[in-house]
């Protein structure tokens, strides 16, 4: 039976992934989530013309021609505008941030004056308009300034907070579970016994989902056995997750029992396996709402499905735009072999080349068990199924992987 390309499995994964529902958030903790819907402006920014520097508000008739001496009648501070209004000959001390008053046009800065008791002497002409920001420079109110489907930054924030909203609506945060199956997983801190190997998958797809801003709860390590891992899939649905993640007892071996665990549940098979190295016995599917990625248990294969389907699906789910990331061009640092029909994601550094152009280097060898080779990577170089053998200096894709 021919293996399901990747491109369509991703399609399957995110056929029925629909943007979670919307909630309120207070601004504070806002960052990193996903507007649900447009944010328009409560106010417009600046409410008034303001003045962009220290200095005198003057009518820039008045100092068209300088030396000019302006009777000062008195001080705009930001917060506390003027009562009155600048008539002719006239000048008020103005601070950057304060509104312009009624009757002037102008600023004049504060180096091209002095000062004579309660006249300002002023040196250069200034025109109109000079140094003033207008009303509504920055934004009006009704304009839509952050649409829906952006996931909010910390200058998001700020720009929210200056349109006068204390709340956002957002979608809700995915809520993610991390399943590992295996006798042989000890946690990290422990001695291994013999034939044992310490737990690492769980830290890693934790970390990289939280990046990705879901909300994670880790359930630990079940032993092989099928009522133990039925036990634990229905914590998970206790939990009311939204994704189950598992790693290990995906494959075909007589300890592999997280397929026959979910399909005694109700498991709806979309898929398992797929045309991927690493990664060939990965699978997924529902149970009801519940969706189920099962990932290989070899380290990197289960790293390397993570990115590829994991987080396409926590950004559809959390409202994101940009689910699935581009690929980026390079230029290969060493030569290539032909591939065969699975495409292959490589471990790869990336560096700069003396033209500036980006190389990606493959790391050897790329054996899905060895987790230091992917921790050194910058990158997957990503070769198609068939691929022939390429030469160092050629262009190539690449799929960046998160700091």
């Amino acid at each position: 039976m021919a293996l399901l390309p990747v491109a369509e499995a991703l399609a399957r994964v995110l056929a029925e992934a629909k943007p979670l529902p919307a909630e309120d958030a207070p601004l504070a903790q806002a960052h990193g989530r996903v507007l649900a819907l447009d944010l328009v402006a409560l106010r417009t920014q600046p409410p008034d013309d303001v003045s962009a520097m220290d200095g005198y508000a003057a009518r820039a008739a008045d100092v068209k021609t300088t030396p000019a001496r302006l009777a000062l009648i008195g001080e705009v501070a930001a917060g506390r505008p003027l009562a009155g209004i600048v008539g002719p000959g006239e000048a008020a001390r103005i601070f950057t941030g304060g509104v312009l008053p009624a009757g002037a046009d102008t600023i004049v800065i504060q180096e091209n004056t002095e000062r004579d008791g309660d006249t300002v002497i002023v040196n250069a002409p200034s025109a109109p308009r000079r140094h003033v920001r207008a009303r509504g420079l920055d934004f009006t109110k009704g304009d839509v300034l952050l649409p829906a489907g952006r996931r909010l930054s910390d200058r998001d924030l700020g720009l929210a907070a200056a349109m006068n909203h204390p709340r956002l609506g957002v979608h809700r945060v995915p809520r993610i579970a991390i399943l590992a199956t295996g006798d042989e997983l000890v946690m990290p801190g422990t001695e291994p016994g013999p034939g044992e190997i310490v737990y690492s998958n769980g830290f890693a797809l934790a970390a990289l989902a939280r990046h990705e801003g879901a909300d994670v709860t880790d359930l630990g390590v079940v032993p092989d056995r099928l009522d133990a891992t039925v036990a634990a899939l229905r914590r998970a649905r206790e939990l009311d997750v939204d994704v189950l993640v598992t790693t290990g007892g995906a494959s075909v071996g007589d300890y592999d029992l997280v397929q026959q665990a979910l399909a005694s549940e109700g498991l709806t098979l979309s898929f398992w396996k797929i045309a991927l190295r690493p990664g060939k016995p990965m699978m997924h599917g529902r149970l009801g709402k519940l969706q189920v990625l099962g990932l290989p248990g070899n380290p990197v294969s289960s790293y390397v499905c993570a990115v590829l389907f994991l987080v396409p699906l926590i950004r559809r789910l959390a409202g994101r735009r940009d689910e699935i990331q581009p690929l980026e061009s390079a230029r290969l640092g060493r030569d290539l072999p032909a591939n065969d029909e699975r495409a292959d994601y490589m471990r790869a550094t990336l560096a700069r080349a003396p033209d500036g152009s980006l190389l990606a280097t493959a790391l050897g060898p790329q054996d899905s068990s060895m987790m230091s080779s992917l921790a050194k990577s910058d990158a997957l170089i990503v070769r198609n199924p068939h691929a022939p053998a390429a030469k160092a200096g050629e262009v190539c894709a690449i799929l960046k992987l998160a700091l």
